[in-house]
């Protein structure tokens, strides 16, 4: 049963690294139930301070993650039809461009966003995209540091209670 639940929670923590990317799956979050998972193995000693912890700082990541690209848009002048369009860039760009999609469709749907508040003003429009887009990559690359710091965590955790699984 142990090898099972590890395997899980192993496959949750990919999935936190890939949902750090993903708009509609809460990255670090998913990483943390791979961390909780690991902990109801018999072989791995729960550390209720440890799970407290990471749980705090994948909470303050799932917060900041809706602060930080706000807070971006509103720095460079953009407003709730940038950051709409910035998330509805990232799906659209993901499904056509793949990985590529991850840089370019927050910034074309920000833009296209800014675009239909005011089509008279392009260059507004491009500076809020630009400032739209740059607070979704401050928020992606922490939430994607967060899920493979939790990651690592994990495979230490197995690492170091290895002889006691086989």
């Amino acid at each position: 049963m142990d090898i099972t639940l590890i395997i899980i929670g192993l496959l949750f923590c990919v999935l936190g690294i890939v949902g750090s990317f993903l708009p509609v799956l809460p990255g670090p979050f998913t990483a943390w139930i791979g961390l909780l998972i690991l902990h109801f193995t018999d072989v791995v000693p729960q550390n209720w301070t440890f799970l407290g912890i990471t749980l705090a700082i994948s909470v303050l990541v799932w917060v900041l993650d809706y602060i930080v690209p706000a807070l971006g848009t509103k720095k460079f002048g953009g407003t709730k039809y940038g950051m709409v369009g910035s998330s509805i860039g990232l799906i659209i760009g993901i499904i056509f461009m793949g990985p590529l999609g991850i840089v370019i469709g927050p910034f074309a749907g920000a833009f296209i966003g800014e675009i239909i508040k005011d089509s008279t003003n392009s260059s507004k429009a491009l500076k809020a995209a630009f400032g739209s887009f740059i607070g979704f990559l401050a928020g992606t690359f922490l939430k994607f540091i967060v899920a493979v710091g939790f990651l690592w965590f994990y495979i230490v955790k197995v690492i170091e209670n290895w002889g006691e699984l086989f």
